[in-house]
């Protein structure tokens, strides 16, 4: 046993050894740094294309809700609009729009940023508004940053009026390789996992959105093989100014670097000068097309937020500050998740929280075991992915290994959303490719017959990725999941399983809440031990009771028959269910071999009839009538189905703190 650990020891040295070097090979001196930075500045253009005072901005009534919001408020009573951004489309058009009506500044902040459709529509719209005359300011985390070098040296030189930074950026690069992974990981974890997950996007300090959407296809139901089901708040008013207070510490923190002073960026530059910006590639240039057109029609921007948003008064935007990541900080420096549990505690009847990860630090566990033991104790309802669903299969197997004290400690009522949900609130036909779908050999994702199922009916099966629509194929490998960083992968850390029949899939990844119908929060924490502990993160805490309804009503059709599985206890075995139950808790509580194979609750599909007009829930003597299980890990296509899930529940409880 020594002589392996020493040898375990060994490998991790000589990985630590090679990274070090390796980066101090590629690292740029402090006058090369210079020369870089250097290049880029003189290479900027300085040409506005507008002399209006307004920069040429869009008219829009969207933006306008910002200026009405202000001149109705007073510093003792502010004033707000706020839209739920439930579709995908929508959320991608509210941005374009808000982005070309910008007359002064734009700041984005984001945790990914990709190239593809959607993103490089909104990178050109950011360039664009920087030509006529709008400071533009994008901030990206480096583990997520737009992984073309290339494009991050055009971008460091592409206009006066345009400025990109790249947040904690490990041996000071925009691009990680395989040991540039391992030697972060060994040599420097804690830093290494410290995130900026943040997003917002504020446009001239009146309006601002935030909350689960990363720049990407699957985050606007764009992809041809998985999007998340996801939801940000445009808020207009007074609140955008603490927006713009936040964004400016983490622009101005130590860890925000321009792009132009990383190593590999800018020996880039140093090697040929800044590079044109690469012509854009559209893989559905038609649907690229139609969205520039509908963000510029007012009619549209009126009919879709407009006419939605709700005018509310009491609006918090609640940020983790960068200070958050250094090793003495204050308590007000990380503000989300302590207020957040304070919302929670303050419960008095029910908790309707949705979170992409149900995986609960300790003090999280401490607080809903106190809120159980209240008399009466308030309702906790929860909407989660299902393994099926979910893109990250590691931190679900966390989630299963401790059902039985979610359901029977905890109280919670779980709901795990489908891979393909029948009513979600998402643009069925937009999802399907162009060509014909494709079905990929041994039936894994994209095999099999069925398909996503809209109001309509289905919309049938498709192997389609994110480059080659018309072939159905996907060629190259998406960073889909956000609990990343991954050990010693560039790559991402965890993929969706295979399913038992092909679709264009979708994953739960919204963040929101509601407290006893009243109080509403929308924002990026994962109400996670990683959200907790490492990330930066924000939430828009809005205090109205119709708003709360409204978010709650979106919620619950994500909870709906259709849409989701309910987890349950087990119909009770006829011998030994105190044994097995015991045997299960004991077996729950170890920290590594949990191995005991009959679990506590499983799935179960609803199963209207004369007897079962409607939805019951899972405490109602009804319920084994009205519900046949489904098994634990229903539409999974994964040798036996548990056992993939099983290993990682068995053997990976120490993961918990980061997942």
């Amino acid at each position: 046993m020594k002589h392996r650990s020493a040898a375990v020891l060994a490998v991790r040295c000589a990985v630590l050894w090679l990274a070090l070097l390796c980066s101090a090979c590629a690292s740029l001196s402090d006058r090369q740094r210079e020369r870089a930075a250097g290049i880029a500045a003189a290479a900027r253009s300085q040409a506005v294309d507008c002399a209006q005072a307004d920069a040429c901005a869009l008219r829009s009534p969207l933006y306008d809700l910002g200026d009405q919001a202000r001149a109705a408020s007073t510093p003792e009573a502010p004033r707000h609009y706020a839209v739920i951004l439930d579709q995908g489309s929508d959320a991608l058009l509210a941005r374009l729009n808000l982005i070309r009506s910008a007359r002064e500044r734009i700041d984005l902040q984001t945790y990914i940023f990709d190239k593809d459709d959607s993103a490089r529509l909104v990178l050109d719209e950011l360039l664009g508004a920087a030509r006529r005359g709008v400071k533009v300011r994008l901030l990206i985390d480096q583990l997520s940053a737009i992984a073309d070098l290339e494009i991050l040296a055009a971008l460091s030189g592409a206009h006066e009026n345009f400025a990109i930074r790249i947040y904690n950026p490990s041996f000071g690069k925009a691009k990680l390789n395989y040991l540039d992974y391992a030697g972060s990981v060994l040599c420097c974890f804690r830093r290494f996992n410290q995130r900026m997950h943040t997003k917002l996007l504020l446009v001239d300090g009146r309006v601002g959105i935030s909350g689960g959407r990363n720049y990407q296809d699957d985050y606007f139901d764009w992809d041809a093989e998985y999007n998340f089901r996801d939801r940000d708040v445009l808020v207009a008013g007074p609140e955008a100014g603490a927006m713009a207070t936040n964004f400016e510490a983490f622009w101005n923190a130590r860890r925000s670097v321009p792009a132009e002073r990383l190593n590999d960026v800018g020996r880039t530059l140093l090697d040929g000068g800044v590079p044109a910006m690469p012509v854009p590639r559209y893989v559905r240039p038609e649907r690229v097309q139609a969205a520039k057109e509908d963000a510029n029609d007012p009619d549209v921007m009126r009919t879709r937020f407009v006419d939605a948003a709700y005018p509310v008064n009491d609006v918090r935007y609640i940020a983790d500050l960068p200070q958050k990541h250094r090793r003495e900080r204050r308590d007000d420096d990380a503000p989300a998740a302590p207020e957040l549990e304070a919302l929670i505690r303050s419960a008095q009847t029910e908790v309707l929280l949705q979170t992409p990860y149900l995986v609960m630090s300790k003090q999280a566990q401490t607080m809903f075991r106190e809120m159980r033991e209240r008399q009466p104790p308030p309702q906790v309802v929860v909407s989660t992915n299902s393994l099926a669903a979910t893109d990250n299969p590691v931190v679900y197997s966390m989630s299963f290994k401790y059902k039985r004290r979610y359901l029977r400690e905890f109280g919670f009522r779980i709901h795990e959303f489908k891979p393909f949900p029948e009513d979600a609130p998402v643009d069925y036909a937009a999802l399907m490719p162009e060509g014909p779908p494709l079905a990929s050999p041994g039936g894994g994702a994209s095999g099999g017959s069925g398909g996503i199922r809209g109001p309509s009916g289905s919309i049938g099966p498709s192997s389609g990725g994110s480059s080659d629509a018309s072939s159905g194929e996907t060629t190259r490998r998406l960073q889909r999941t956000e609990s990343r960083p991954s050990f010693l992968s560039s790559g991402a850390g965890s993929e969706p399983l295979p399913l038992k029949r092909a679709g264009v899939r979708m994953g739960l990844h919204a963040k929101s809440m509601v407290i006893d119908g009243q109080t509403a929060v929308i924002g990026t924490h994962n109400f996670d031990p990683r959200s907790e502990n490492y990330n930066t993160e924000a939430a828009v805490v809005i205090d109205d009771a119709a708003f709360a309804q409204a978010l709650a009503n979106s919620i619950r059709r994500d909870m709906s028959p259709k849409n989701a599985w309910v987890i349950a206890p087990r119909a009770k075995p006829v011998v030994f269910s105190g044994l097995d139950y015991s045997l299960g808790k004991v077996s729950e509580a170890l920290p590594i071999f949990d191995i005991w194979p009959w679990r506590y609750a499983t799935s179960y599909e609803f199963r209207p009839g004369p007897d079962c007009p409607l939805p019951v829930t899972p405490k109602d003597p009804a319920f084994h009538r009205c519900y046949v299980s489904v098994g634990d890990f229903p539409e999974v296509n994964v040798g036996p189905k548990w056992l993939y899930t099983r290993v990682l529940t068995a053997f990976g409880a120490g993961l918990v703190p980061i997942l």
